[in-house]
């Protein structure tokens, strides 16, 4: 179910467009954008959500002739973005279809648009997404994607000591650094639970395999995670701790 933004500054036509690709059941959302900058803006900011973000683009159907901007211009934009959305021109003029091709466009429909070639650019968009989500899973299970100065990174679950709440983002924790992702930490708790991570405070989840040392303090507990230590709650001592000892078969 593919998730859409529209982008003419020509009302009728851009009613026109949003009308059919809502009508394709292969659709989850279809919105509209008026210009360039709209479009840049809404597509910047879905993107620094993340692709499970309801904000999240999977495709842009472009207009090539806008005032300000052009439907080339943005494409360019975009191709500087660490994981853009997929890009479908839709253009009165054939001229510009080897341009748009470099740009690694999915697709290039002439107006006016009909139906049966729309759904032929919407299959073809359909199937790569398709082909870029089961790339993503195949990594998805050993890896996390991290964001870097614009460049999406992977990093091996197995590097990671503890995560730390930080709002709705969590910040990864390796020997390398740290990693701020878009990721509840109760949703990281739950991926992975499998994986020996365990939950030990509202803030923190921490890899079992990583505690160097379990401190108690005056009824209190902590963890020592190399240079970190890492206060235990009470409502998760008990559980903690018999973990631990299950661990190391005492």
């Amino acid at each position: 179910m593919l998730r859409v933004l529209a982008v003419d500054d020509e009302a009728p036509a851009l009613e026109e467009l949003l009308y059919l690709l809502r009508a394709d059941p292969r659709i989850r959302s279809a919105e509209g954008a008026t210009g360039a900058t709209e479009a840049l803006r809404r597509i910047g900011s879905a993107v620094d959500a993340g692709p499970d973000d309801p904000s999240a683009i999977d495709v842009v159907f472009l207009d090539i002739h806008m005032a300000g901007l052009t439907g080339l211009d943005v494409a360019q934009l975009l191709a500087g973005f660490a994981a853009p959305p997929l890009i479908v021109f839709v253009t009165a003029h054939e001229g510009f279809a080897v341009h748009a091709f470099d740009l690694k466009a999915v697709d290039y429909v002439l107006k006016p648009v009909r139906r049966e070639r729309l759904a032929e650019a919407v299959r073809r968009v359909a199937e790569q997404v398709g082909d870029r989500s089961a790339s993503l899973q195949d990594t998805a299970a050993d890896q996390i994607a991290v964001e870097l100065g614009g460049v999406i990174r992977f990093i091996p679950i197995e590097d990671i000591a503890y995560a730390e709440a930080q709002g709705d983002y969590a910040r990864l924790h390796t020997a390398g650094g740290s990693h701020l992702v878009r990721i509840p930490l109760t949703t990281l708790e739950e991926r992975w639970r499998s994986r020996g991570f365990v939950r030990i405070h509202r803030r923190h989840l921490v890899a079992l395999g990583r505690i160097d040392e379990l401190r108690l303090d005056a009824g209190s507990m902590s963890v020592r995670i190399g240079t970190a230590s890492l206060a235990v709650s009470r409502r998760h001592t008990r559980a903690l701790r018999d973990l631990l000892m299950r661990q190391t078969g005492r």
